[in-house]
C-alpha cells in the first residue's frame, strides 16, 4: 500500500473518511441508476401489450369484417416483436417445470388478457404432448404468436365439393377440406395469420415442448352470435392434382374430409388461469 508522506495521522484519517464517503455516494448513485434502468425496462415491457391492445381496437371492426391488409401488417409487426418478457413469461415458471408435469391427460391452461366486443386476447399454456384439438374459427381473423417452446401446427381450409370430382361424403357431419400447414414451429418465430375462409381457418396444436401461445381473435367466439367453437376429426386425406386424386401422393394439394364431433375430445382438457401479466388500460 502506498503511504502519503508529510501528512499527520489526523489528516490521513480525515481524508480517508472523505474518500470513503465519496465511494459510498458513487456506489449509491450507481445502484439508483440501476433501479431506474430496471424500472424503465419493466415499463417498456408492460407497454408492449398496451400498444397491441390499442392497435386491436382500431383494427377490428366487429362481426362480418376482415382487417385491411395494411392493418394486418401493422398487427403482425407488433406481434412479431412481442417477447415472453413483455407478458412476464419465462421458462422458470412452475408451469414449465417438467418435474411438476401431471400424469395422464396433459392439462392445457388459458388466461384471458382482454375480451372486448370486437376481439379477444388469450394466452394458451401447453405442457409437452398436450393437444388443442382440430377446431374452427367461424367468421374470424386470428393472429397466433408462439412466445415460448416448440409445437406442431396442422391447419385446413374448407373446399367447395363442386371443385373436386369426389362427391362421396362419408357422413352428414363431414365436409371436404384442404391441408394448408403441417409443420413444426419453434419460438421465436413469425406470427401466423388465418382468415375466415383462407390461411388455415381450422387448426390443431400439438406441443413438442412446453409452449406459450398468444392468440388475438377478431371477433371473439360467441355462442349467441353463431361463432361457437366446433371440433373435427381429420380422415381419408389424399393427394389431388388438377381436380383428380393421385395414387402416388405427388398431387399439388392434400384433400380430405373433416368430420364434425360433439363437444371437446376426451383426450384434451383445459383449465382457466388468472392473468398475471402487465395490466391493460382501456383508453
Amino acid at each position: 500500500m502506498k503511504v502519503e508522506e508529510g501528512i499527520g495521522e489526523e489528516e490521513r484519517e480525515r481524508r480517508g473518511k472523505k474518500k470513503g464517503s465519496a465511494i459510498r455516494a458513487k456506489i449509491s448513485k450507481k445502484r439508483s441508476c440501476g433501479r431506474r434502468a430496471a424500472m424503465r425496462r419493466v415499463q417498456a415491457d408492460s407497454m408492449a401489450i398496451q400498444r397491441l391492445f390499442v392497435a386491436c381496437k382500431s383494427v377490428f371492426k366487429g362481426p362480418g369484417t376482415v382487417p385491411a391488409p395494411a392493418d394486418v401488417d401493422m398487427l403482425q409487426k407488433l406481434l412479431d416483436g412481442m417477447r415472453p418478457e413483455d407478458l412476464r413469461l419465462s421458462m422458470d415458471m412452475d408451469f414449465f417445470n417438467a418435474k411438476k408435469a401431471t400424469k395422464g391427460t396433459p392439462i392445457i391452461r388459458y388466461t384471458i388478457i382482454k375480451r372486448c366486443e370486437n376481439f379477444s386476447m388469450v394466452i394458451f399454456f401447453l405442457p409437452p404432448k398436450a393437444v388443442i384439438p382440430l377446431h374452427n374459427h367461424p367468421g374470424m381473423t386470428v393472429f397466433s404468436k408462439l412466445l415460448l417452446g416448440e409445437m406442431h401446427i396442422k391447419s385446413y381450409d374448407w373446399v367447395d365439393p363442386a371443385e373436386s370430382n369426389d362427391s362421396k361424403t362419408p357422413s352428414d357431419q363431414s365436409r371436404l377440406a384442404k391441408l394448408v400447414v403441417d409443420s413444426d414451429f419453434s419460438a421465436p418465430c413469425n406470427t401466423s395469420i388465418l382468415y375466415p375462409t383462407t390461411g388455415g381457418n381450422l387448426h390443431t396444436f400439438r406441443a413438442i415442448k412446453a409452449c406459450a401461445v398468444l392468440d388475438v381473435l377478431g371477433p371473439p367466439y360467441s355462442a349467441e352470435d353463431d361463432r361457437d367453437c366446433t371440433y373435427y376429426n381429420d380422415q381419408n386425406f389424399f393427394s389431388y392434382s388438377n381436380g383428380a386424386a393421385t395414387q402416388n401422393g405427388e398431387g399439388n394439394e392434400r384433400i380430405g374430409w373433416l368430420e364434425k364431433i360433439d363437444g371437446m375430445p376426451e383426450e384434451s382438457y383445459m383449465e382457466w388461469a388468472e392473468y398475471l401479466g402487465p395490466q391493460i388500460i382501456d383508453v
